[in-house]
């Protein structure tokens, strides 16, 4: 499915998406058609004969519209395929939760959003991905995989065991996690940023077979702390 969304950008086919430019001077949630709540927290609910679609994160993460440009891109790859003709098995449903994480104080350290996506578009196998965004506030720039170390360092090397120790905790056998995954930064692209902990984020067969289903492992900044940037 987000095979095919990318397609479908790439041909500038998605409805919506180019209008989102023009409406970035308006408060972000309202952008998806969402509320925010006491707690400031974006709901954004839509729900037709053809599909149901449900997003909901932090309203005060830093930079809101990384997050809007996202969830559009998703939203409107969903509904394009949703609104195929011949689509069947409707309604399809696209589900994402994002939750926020701090790291440091309120005026200085990170703050991170990371969205669980659950997306069925009628097959028998629906798809659950995450999606992560980490923000340095003292510096006002986004936080990746490679900024967060130094350069020169090779993080994967300690992150890995610890990777493949706590998968096979949490599903009670050794994790099948081929070296070559588990060694490839770019796997490492989505995780969130606490006072005491890296948490990365794995989707569906991003790191083993697709029966593992999605995936997270904490490990302790401690295990890095002398590689982080």
């Amino acid at each position: 499915m987000r095979k095919l969304a990318a397609a479908l950008l790439a041909a500038g086919v998605l409805a919506g998406w180019g209008a989102t430019p023009a409406a970035a001077a308006q408060p972000a949630c309202a952008d998806l058609g969402g509320t925010v709540d006491a707690e400031q927290i974006c709901h954004v609910h839509v729900e037709n004969k053809t599909y149901t679609l449900d997003y909901i994160f932090p309203a005060d993460y830093p930079d809101q519209q990384a997050l809007i440009a996202y969830l559009t891109q998703t939203r409107d790859g969903f509904v394009n395929v949703a609104e195929m003709p011949g689509s069947w098995n409707l309604p399809y449903v696209l589900d994402g939760k994002g939750t926020g994480y701090r790291a440091g104080p309120d005026e200085g350290g990170t703050r991170s959003v990371v969205f669980e996506v659950y997306e069925n578009v009628g097959g028998a196998h629906p798809q659950t991905w995450y999606k992560a965004f980490n923000w340095d506030v003292v510096k006002k720039a986004p936080i990746t995989f490679d900024s967060l170390f130094r350069p020169g360092t090779r993080p994967v090397d300690v992150i890995f065991p610890i990777v493949q120790s706590e998968v096979s905790r949490q599903l009670g056998v050794e994790a099948p996690i081929a070296a070559a995954d588990g060694l490839d930064p770019s796997k490492y692209s989505e995780f969130a940023l606490t006072d005491d902990s890296i948490i990365f984020f794995f989707g569906q067969g991003e790191v083993m077979g697709g029966a593992g289903g999605a995936l997270q492992a904490t490990v302790p900044r401690s295990a890095v702390a002398a590689m982080l940037a």
